[in-house]
């Protein structure tokens, strides 16, 4: 691929970025309605025609490893696990 043709796939590739961004703030907003409509009805379910919209309040645990190493560092070292990723950008 040329230095031209990268430079067109990069600038294609943010504009789409920025479309998806556009189109998830469209989707937040949509999202943020619905859920002051079952606020308003004071249900966590509600049946819209062949949809059913759920907004439910979920608890999980969690372990706190800041206090697992602060308070037991030795114990948390044998138990952390190195993990590796990639990162792509286009800045």
């Amino acid at each position: 691929m040329s230095v031209i043709e990268l430079t067109n796939t990069a600038r294609t590739y943010r504009e789409i970025q920025a479309e998806i961004k556009q189109l998830e703030e469209q989707l937040d907003a949509l999202k943020q309605s619905m859920i002051r409509e079952m606020d308003a009805r004071q249900a966590d379910e509600v049946q819209a025609g062949e949809y059913t919209i759920r907004y439910k309040l979920i608890e999980s645990m969690r372990l706190n490893t800041t206090a697992l190493k602060s308070e037991l560092p030795e114990i948390a070292a044998r138990f952390t696990q190195s993990q590796v990723s990639t990162r792509f950008s286009v800045a």
